[in-house]
Order: C-alpha cells, then structure tokens, then sequence
C-alpha cells in the first residue's frame, strides 16, 4: 500500500491508470505475462518490493513469456531506433571500431542461429570489447544453460529500467 513515504516516483507509478501502467511496465520488459503480474500486485510500498514482485514474475515466466521477453531487445549494436533506453543501455557500442562492429554482426548471427534468439546481456556500463568476449564465451553454453543466463541477463536489465522508472518524479 502506498504511504506518505512512497517515493514520488512510486507513488505516481501506483496512481497511473492500468493502460499507462501497462504501457510503462512494456517498456521494462515485453513479457505481457511479466507485466500483468506486476501490475496485479499494485500499489506498492517501496521500490524494493515493486524489485522483489519483478524478480518473482521473471522468475517464474514460462518458455513463452521469456521468449517474448527475450525478444523485445534488439542486437547488440543495434539499438532499436527512437528508444532512448536501448541507446542509452548500449552506450559500449558508440566508438566501436567498424571491424568490432562486423564481428559483433557476424557474432550476433551465429549466437541467434544457434540459440534462436538475441544474445541478451546487461550491456549498461560495458565496453564493446566486454560484450564480444561475453558473447564469444557464451556461444559455447549448452540451450539449457544459456537459457539461464538469458533470464539473469533480462533481470538486471529489467532492475534498471524498473529504477529508472520510479526515480522519475512528474
């Protein structure tokens, strides 16, 4: 339940009307699935407990709600155009030399070839150099394995648009 000591944020995330929340949370994460849950477990009182209903909605997406997650991401160099979150998350790709790039193109197809979907990693604070080696050492994982990765990757990404999100205060 929202107090007086709701952050601003929250507060006016609690107060939106379901469509505009449905909308804010899409932008978090694509599972419908993930964001009905999140929005079924509204108000919330702290972030810590909108992070913790996150956190349980990703972990129990079925393999269709984690693909559709999955697969609201763009590539690893490039982000979807006109989405500031995107750019803003791969930031390590902006001075990329053009050889780099080609061999995050040519990484990228193989990773998607054999796994079926986007290589899905954290990208915020990392260095075009870290996510080709990332990718590099993650193209060997087993489906399964990688699978789990996939959905760690996704949480991280989701724990930092979620903040961003409730820091915004109008």
């Amino acid at each position: 339940m929202t107090s007086p000591a709701t952050p601003p944020g929250l507060a006016r995330f609690n107060a939106l009307e379901e469509r505009a929340a449905r909308a804010a949370l899409h932008e978090v994460c694509a599972s419908a699935e993930w964001g009905r849950r999140l929005l079924a477990a509204r108000p919330y009182a702290t972030p810590d407990d909108l992070y913790a209903s996150a956190d349980t909605a990703l972990a129990e997406l079925d393999e269709p709600g984690l693909t559709e997650a999955i697969a609201g991401h763009p590539p690893i160099g490039r982000p979807k155009p006109g989405d500031p979150a995107s750019a803003r998350e791969q930031r390590g790709m902006a001075g990329a030399s053009d050889d780099l790039r080609a061999e995050m193109l040519d990484l990228n197809l193989a990773y998607q070839e054999r796994f079926g979907h986007v290589f899905l990693i954290c990208a915020t604070g990392l260095t075009a150099e870290r996510m080709r080696d990332a990718l590099k050492e993650r193209i060997g994982n087993t489906p399964e394995r990688e699978r789990e990765i996939a959905r760690a990757e996704l949480g991280r990404i989701n724990r930092i648009r979620l903040t961003r999100l409730v820091a915004k205060d109008a």
